[in-house]
């Protein structure tokens, strides 16, 4: 790390970093002051797609934490930005929630079931057999097959619940097409990212609690990297990966002093 460059931006991860079931971890609340204090562009980043940024902001607000609304990334908005490079005002039927539908809704999209260009499968508490049938037969079809992100399960108060990557190997398995997906661990969602608020990753730093989607993400962005053992991954997990963050530390609040 001697030969990078000063951290000028930041990005962080959400569930497992700033929060957890709902509940802030200790020390979020000064690192997001710092960082608004700061001036320095950041970015909290989350792969779950059912949340608007001003739905995320407001959460967050009744938590304690503020974070402004152009300050959270969201696998929606990573999704949305993919597709409007790929093809400006396509079509799409999507499983999701506000967060995707309103996402793709502002890059011009029609939301349709009659022959899109796209299945757009996102994060939802009410996946239904219907749209998944109906997202088989249009893929089956020729529509390309999009995820928001590869996340198998989500985290609940009465424990894992199914999430958008399980369902994904639900309808690969019924199509024999593999998605493409736009959130975490894909550097995309981060390059993107940093697009939005005008950063580089050579001065950039990514901060998670997952080796297997944050980590890898900031590698392969190129950024420096921070792990956090107050989510996912704990200390002795680590070394299974081929790949290690820049450094480890136990929490957000061991970062305060490093903006």
């Amino acid at each position: 790390m001697a030969d990078r460059k000063p951290i000028e931006s930041w990005l962080t991860d959400m569930d497992g970093v700033l929060i957890h079931e709902g509940v802030p971890i200790p020390g979020a609340d000064a690192f997001l002051k710092k960082l608004r204090e700061s001036g320095k562009p950041f970015l909290v980043l989350t792969n779950n797609s059912i949340y608007t940024p001003r739905d995320l902001h407001a959460r967050l607000r009744r938590m304690g934490l503020e974070v402004p609304v152009d300050n959270i990334w969201t696998s929606a908005l990573a999704t949305a930005k993919f597709l409007d490079d790929q093809r400006p005002g396509g079509t799409a039927y999507v499983i999701g929630e506000a967060g995707l539908t309103t996402a793709l809704h502002d890059i011009g999209y029609v939301l349709t079931d009659h022959e899109p260009d796209y299945v757009v499968l996102g994060e939802t508490r009410t996946y239904s057999f219907e749209a998944m049938t109906k997202a088989v037969r249009l893929i089956n079809d020729g529509a390309r097959f999009i995820c928001t992100n590869p996340d198998e399960t989500g985290p609940s108060t009465e424990g894992p619940l199914p999430a958008t990557g399980a369902v994904a190997a639900l309808i690969t398995k019924a199509t024999g097409k593999q998605p493409y997906f736009a959130g975490k661990p894909n550097p995309l969602m981060m390059r993107t990212g940093l697009n939005a608020i005008g950063a580089h990753s050579e001065s950039s730093a990514m901060i998670g609690d997952r080796m297997d989607t944050d980590v890898l993400a900031g590698i392969e962005a190129g950024m420096q990297t921070y792990l956090v053992l107050t989510g996912l991954t704990q200390p002795e997990q680590v070394e299974n990966f081929p790949y290690r963050p820049s450094k480890i530390v136990g929490s957000i609040a061991d970062l305060v002093e490093r903006i």
